[in-house]
């Protein structure tokens, strides 16, 4: 279980993953050598899994963001398991859920123009053996985007 520090811990990682102990331990109300255990304690139990830098897509030169919903001719997991290995390989897809309801999956794709997608989507996605069926949806600009997962709220 997390502590209300470890919650303080995270929710200022989140904010500032190049923050250093000392600042950390200072924001949270521990002495640097305790701040840092429990920091190697969140990463060794994978609560923390990584540290990433966080690029305006739109900055180098990615514009488009695609919501396409995918369904498979079956549902058994040979074909499921087939389809994540081979969209887990393209780079476009940001995210890539299992869903209930009318499709099997949901993908978050990033590309630089529509001629990318179209690419994307004619010699990539539906060349995958199993997908009956693709329907895509465009973003014209984000309203929440957020990466901090709301910690405090996981009690």
């Amino acid at each position: 279980m997390l502590d209300a520090i470890d919650r303080r811990i995270l929710g200022e990682l989140q904010s500032d993953g190049r923050i250093t102990n000392h600042e950390l331990a200072s924001r949270v109300g521990l002495s640097p050598s305790p701040c840092l255990r429990r920091v190697r304690q969140l990463e060794e139990t994978g609560i923390i899994r990584r540290y990433v830098g966080l690029i305006d897509a739109s900055a180098v030169g990615l514009h488009v963001t695609a919501f396409v919903r995918v369904r498979l001719d079956g549902q058994d997991d040979r074909h499921l398991s087939a389809f994540e290995a081979a969209v887990a390989e393209f780079p476009e897809v940001m995210e890539c859920y299992l869903m209930t309801g009318e499709s099997d999956y949901q993908l978050r794709v990033l590309v630089g123009s529509l001629a990318a997608f179209e690419d994307f989507l004619r010699q990539r996605l539906t060349r995958i053996a199993g997908v009956s069926q693709v329907t895509s949806s465009f973003a014209l600009r984000p309203v929440v985007y957020r990466t901090a997962i709301p910690v405090d709220s996981a009690r």
